[in-house]
């Protein structure tokens, strides 16, 4: 059995987690700006930070398994 719970976890956050789609953060104007579709360097970088410490959180810590056979 393969378990895909690693790819279904990295998908979904790196959806939630994607600069400008949801949220960006820092914004343009405002420190959290929703849903305008641009993005930055220091929005990047602060998404990918993000992302590594949500992923490192699922994937150690909690051990998120989905087997499908």
């Amino acid at each position: 059995m393969l378990d895909w719970g690693p790819v279904f976890v990295s998908v979904v956050l790196f959806v939630l987690f994607t600069p400008g789609l949801l949220f960006q953060l820092p914004g343009q104007r405002r420190c959290v700006e929703f849903g305008n579709f641009q993005t930055s360097g220091a929005a990047v970088l602060i998404h990918t930070l993000l992302f590594f410490g949500f992923i490192c959180l699922f994937m150690f810590a909690v051990k998120i398994h989905l087997y499908v056979s």
